[in-house]
């Protein structure tokens, strides 16, 4: 609040509530909870309570109630990963995933990935959607195919040449079915990699797994494409090596191959042809170097790189970041591209041609239905693994402060924790939103300091060792 030029930027609706909540009983105690939180933009509101009790005498160890908070309610992260819903929890989401990609590219113990697997044949994947009709775009020296130049935040980016011919519906035909693409490339690249060191599928696992973590992004036209780590392992995961023969170059050819076999055959139905989606020709797969190896595509690169769009959806392309409803909905969405609307509309004239594939349901999302992070069970840790170290660590703080037993250090010193919790709503009133977007900044600035700061001492010790 001692920004005095954002607060004078502020309309008198915020800022009158602004004040308001500054001005409330318990409003540093707001603030307590709101930092928990991270700064959420929509926190989830709880009543009721929780009582840790001593099972063995029956004596309350401590007691909780919300009746004594702002508002009696306890307010918590909303947990969502769109950082156009939420910038807090979609700067945690990013967070994770960069260390789950991370942890299968370097290693980390902690993390089910030993540091051995920096060894192993690893390389970053792009595979794209195919053409559905020429769009605007920046080809480099040339022009576009309008003529024009574009600048590079030019809103017509991606947007069709021809409107009239460009396919709106095999763009959403194909966003609903890049998952089933996706899982027939992983059906397909084992086998052709038996095909291609001449030994059987049975013999293949015998000595070799592939591992993958891969995110989805939108292109500005509105279609899907997924990056993808992918790694060699030895049969028993990421602790074991994998054979000499496999190489980068196998894992290239072979991931080649098995896009370029994946199909998903859709039928005609009514006035709709039938079609065969297959992935883009545009396939890029390059080695991943490990850190000072010289090479340009780093492991740190890679894991900011896909932790990046883990947190983006849609809403990139123009559409909106919650699903739609009627079509009467969609007439009065203001500032909505038409490509945007073309895209959406195509959904809605789609729904019935394929009922089970739920295009109107995800019309918000161009058709895609899919997870937009993912990977293989033994790439690295998981995201709720990483969740519940966290948890663990909050919980175990809290048993400090209230001088409460530890079970990892006294195991026979159990305690019963007894929970009551209902939901009372969610959000924030206009002054809460810029005292919240405020702490979220303030969390964000720390951190990366702290984190800038570890990095020099880091520089500081290796020089002094070369030094030395």
């Amino acid at each position: 609040m001692n920004d005095t030029a954002a607060l004078a930027g502020l309309d008198p609706t915020t800022l009158g509530d602004l004040l308001r909540v500054a001005g409330a009983p318990g409003f540093d105690r707001w603030q307590d909870q709101i930092r928990r939180t991270g700064g959420c933009a929509d926190p989830i509101h709880l009543s009721g309570g929780t009582k840790t009790i001593d099972p063995a005498t029956g004596t309350v160890l401590h007691a909780f109630t919300t009746d004594t908070e702002p508002g009696g309610r306890l307010r918590v992260a909303c947990g969502n990963r769109r950082a156009s819903r939420c910038p807090s929890c979609a700067w945690t989401y990013a967070g994770d995933t960069y260390h789950l990609i991370r942890a299968g590219l370097t290693g980390d113990p902690n993390k089910g990935t030993p540091h051995t697997v920096r060894e192993h044949p690893r390389v970053f994947a792009t595979l794209t959607a195919p053409s559905f009709g020429p769009v605007h775009n920046r080809p480099g020296p040339r022009p576009c195919h309008c003529g024009t130049r574009h600048a590079e935040d030019a809103p017509e980016l991606g947007t069709a040449l021809d409107p009239d011919t460009y396919d709106y519906a095999g763009s959403v035909l194909w966003n609903n079915h890049a998952g089933h693409l996706w899982r027939y490339v992983t059906i397909y690249l084992p086998r052709e990699l038996a095909a291609r060191t001449g030994i059987t599928q049975r013999e293949l696992k015998e000595q070799l797994r592939v591992s993958y973590g891969k995110v989805a992004e939108y292109q500005k036209r509105g279609a899907i494409h997924f990056h993808a780590v992918i790694r060699f392992d030895g049969p028993d995961g990421p602790d074991s090596p994998p054979p000499p023969w496999a190489t980068h170059d196998l894992l290239t050819d072979a991931l080649r191959a098995a896009a370029a076999r994946a199909e998903v055959t859709l039928p005609a139905t009514g006035e709709h042809p039938a079609r065969v989606l297959r992935w883009g020709t545009q396939l890029d797969v390059q080695p991943i170097g490990a850190f000072g190896s010289g090479e340009d595509l780093t492991e740190q690169a890679v894991a900011s790189y896909v932790a990046k769009y883990a947190t983006k959806a849609a809403e990139t392309t123009g559409t909106v970041d919650r699903r739609i409803g009627e079509m009467a909905e969609l007439d009065k969405l203001p500032d909505l591209p038409d490509h945007t609307r073309h895209l959406i509309r195509a959904c809605k004239d789609l729904d019935d041609a394929y009922p089970d594939r739920r295009l109107w349901a995800w019309a918000h999302m161009l058709g895609f239905r899919g997870h937009f992070s993912t990977k293989s069970r033994r790439y690295s840790t998981t995201l709720g693994a990483l969740r519940q170290v966290r948890a663990d660590y909050r919980a175990n703080q809290q048993r400090e402060a209230l001088g409460l037993p530890n079970p990892d250090d006294h195991p026979d010193a159990t305690t019963l924790t007894v929970a009551h919790w209902a939901y009372a709503g969610h959000g924030h009133t206009p002054g809460e939103s810029w005292l919240a977007a405020n702490i979220h900044r303030d969390i964000q600035h720390n951190r990366e300091h702290a984190r800038e700061h570890r990095a020099e001492l880091v520089d500081q010790l290796a020089l002094e060792g070369a030094d030395a």
